[in-house]
């Protein structure tokens, strides 16, 4: 088989799984209560046998073999449109298809217990693997309208998974929020592709690219990118897109909120899947971008400004589902620098190390929710290292490999991107600095929540797990009050949800937690470069595809990485463990600080200040007057109301007497024959 059957091989596994779950429902009732979980963590897990077998026959190809493209069918083939069902299966595309499929299969293999006593069981399945599906399908398209399809589909998919629990007002509204942001950025990706389109007449990728660079847009006489207007302007339209979808500023809002969703849900859309769709299309469009290289520095910028304030969100927040999504967020932003300044194999790289740690993160976090009852509330947990050890351990891994400490994976992808930044010298000092202050917050957050839900006095919970039982009494839904309770929604029972009592989530936490730790020797710097060789076929045209050179500014920013992770654990350990008063007293000395960050920097109230209010009161203004006025009382209510007379003109008439009828007859024959006796 090709590279590319292999491809389609791959969306065809989450299909049949969607389809076998959503449209055999009925029979697997009858069935024990995990078989659809069982087939949906089967499907996806045949799709990363089938990636694996892409990327064996890529490696056995030349180097100028391993892009190849196959189409279906023609969807719309015309004069001047090449619309086809058709994927580009090269190395940037084998990379992503192996990152989602394996991370994904370790979710959907944690979530059969995670949510075993759940009523939307297979509903939970099927949408995962619709999720999966529409991923794959963005990662694999072969031309801008089945980029566009995958891309609407994982917004709808996501939308679905954030408002599983659809009792719930919370997790609905963060469902409609993340729906709405990430319509706004769809359409700055149609736009996007409309601009391309005008100027190279082609939605396929690869002709697209091979005709912005023979001078569509426009090149000066040296053949130096002109930066032409209308390329520029379809570049940051497109980044418009990539930040709604990868949760950067100030597209960001919805990620927060999606914590509403199962955790599964949580570390599905963060690890491996939704937000690393925008640094994905940043470097599958990477010819366009370096035709525009003022975009290129808005995204750079982007990212950079979006991992420091990310990073300083992350700091107080006391939900520990949200502190890892503030997490996400700035590890986003590192491969939206990466990607947008040319690091496209470190970006790829650091997306691939961030997916095992992030989902291992999240996985630790639905165990100790799980302890706790459904609570979040860092507040309330405490000393549950020996309650969970496993868990801790896994906490600890993960945490060490997001802090960039040696030798666990972060330390040998992020530092990369700074590096590559540094080479470039000039203004990308200022994206080194950024990135490296980013490095410090980092490690503030992530054992800051460690610590408090680690370390201490055990609390209630965790002394009923030392004593080896845990128990939450249910409690029972009160319709009133819109919300619904652990039980009635279904949330999974602690006897289930905590890792230390279920294989399932044992065995992809351990999994997990191995990648988190062993995945950075991919690429160990001057020792081997293997990410860069394997993806060179992808930016093979690149004049930005490089690997770094300068030896003493690599060994001077591991040690630097590793220094400063290493004192943001320090400092951790001072504050949390060591003195415990220590972060209220620092709390009292920079009120307003903390307050800025506690507001997450008034983001949410100044999209409402300046959008949603004003655009509400303009619509309240239009039903109050315009449509009540002249829409109902004029064109569609006077209207009506000719309808409505003529109508009980018609009723007055038919009477249904027989003798009227006769009479109206004679008049009429009467009237007929006055009027050609006045014609004559």
């Amino acid at each position: 088989m090709s590279q590319t059957t292999f491809g389609w091989i791959v969306l065809a596994c989450p299909l049949a799984g969607l389809l076998i779950i959503s449209l055999g429902f009925k029979p697997l009732q009858s069935l024990p209560r995990r078989t659809a979980g069982v087939i949906g963590t089967l499907a996806i897990f045949l799709a990363f046998l089938a990636a694996v077998g892409a990327l064996v026959k890529m490696q056995g190809a030349a180097p100028s073999h391993r892009v190849a493209v196959s189409s279906l069918w023609n969807y719309a083939v015309t004069a001047g449109i090449d619309a086809r069902m058709s994927i580009l299966v090269d190395p940037l595309s084998v990379w992503m298809i192996l990152v989602v499929t394996g991370i994904s299969t370790l979710i959907h293999l944690y979530s059969i217990s995670y949510l075993d006593r759940d009523r939307g069981f297979a509903r939970y399945f099927a949408y995962l693997n619709f999720f999966v599906l529409s991923m794959l399908l963005l990662v694999l398209a072969g031309n801008f309208l089945i980029l566009i399809v995958g891309w609407a589909f994982v917004g709808a998919a996501s939308y679905l998974l954030i408002s599983f629990w659809y009792r719930r007002r919370t997790a609905t509204a963060a469902g409609i929020k993340a729906f709405v942001i990430n319509v706004v950025g769809d359409v700055g990706l149609v736009l996007g592709t409309y601009f391309i389109f005008k100027h190279t007449g082609s939605l396929e990728f690869l002709r697209t690219f091979h005709r912005a660079a023979s001078g569509a847009f426009g090149h000066l006489p040296s053949g130096r990118a002109r930066g032409d207007g209308d390329l520029t302007a379809a570049c940051i339209l497109l980044l418009v897109g990539a930040f709604a979808k990868s949760a950067q500023i100030p597209l960001h809002t919805w990620l927060p909120d999606a914590m509403e969703g199962p955790t599964p849900v949580s570390a599905l859309i963060h690890a491996a899947t939704m937000v690393t769709a925008g640094v994905y299309l940043i470097a599958r469009l990477h010819p366009l971008f370096e035709l525009a290289p003022a975009a290129q520095d808005v995204g750079a910028a982007v990212g950079a400004l979006t991992l420091l304030i990310a990073g300083t969100i992350g700091l107080v927040q006391t939900d520990i589902k949200r502190v890892i999504a503030y997490s996400t967020m700035s590890q986003i932003g590192y491969m939206i620098m990466g990607v947008s300044i040319g690091a496209y194999a470190a970006g790829m790289f650091h997306l691939m190390t961030h997916a095992f740690f992030k989902a291992l993160l999240f996985m630790g976090a639905g165990s100790i929710i799980g302890a706790m009852g459904g609570a979040q509330s860092l507040t309330q947990m405490k000393g549950f290292r020996r309650a969970l050890p496993f868990t801790y351990a896994c906490f600890i891994i993960g945490g060490l490999a997001l802090a960039g400490i040696p030798p666990f994976s972060g330390f040998f992808s992020k530092d990369e991107i700074m590096l590559f930044a540094g080479e470039l010298g000039g203004w990308h000092w200022a994206l080194y600095v950024a990135g490296y202050i980013g490095a410090f917050l980092t490690a503030l957050y992530t054992f800051r929540m460690i610590f408090i839900a680690f370390h201490g006095e055990p609390c209630e919970e965790a002394k009923e797990l030392l004593a080896g039982h845990l128990h939450h009494p249910a409690q029972p839904f009160n319709p009133a009050d819109g919300e619904i309770e652990d039980t009635d929604v279904g949330f999974p029972g602690p006897e289930h949800a905590v890792a230390e009592r279920a294989k399932p989530m044992l065995v992809a936490m351990s999994l997990l937690a191995i990648g988190a730790f062993g995945a950075g020797f991919i690429q160990i710097p001057h020792v081997d470069s293997v990410v860069d060789q394997f993806l060179a076929p992808t930016f093979a045209g690149s004049h930005l595809y490089s690997t770094p050179t300068n030896t003493t500014l690599q060994v001077i920013g591991l040690v630097l990485g590793t220094v400063i992770g290493l004192t943001g654990i320090a400092v951790c350990w001072w504050v949390w463990v060591r003195k415990p008063g220590s972060a209220a007293a620092w709390q009292r000395r920079l009120p307003a600080l903390h307050r800025l960050f506690a507001a997450k920097w008034y983001f949410d109230e100044a999209i409402w200040a300046l959008f949603v209010r004003p655009l509400a009161a303009t619509g309240r203004f239009g039903r109050s007057s315009f449509e009540r006025l002249v829409i109902e009382a004029g064109l569609v209510g006077g209207a009506s109301g000719v309808v409505r007379a003529s109508s009980a003109l018609v009723r007055s008439v038919q009477t249904g007497l027989v003798r009227y009828y006769a009479a109206m007859i004679v008049l009429g024959v009467a009237a007929v024959g006055l009027y050609f006796l006045l014609q004559g």
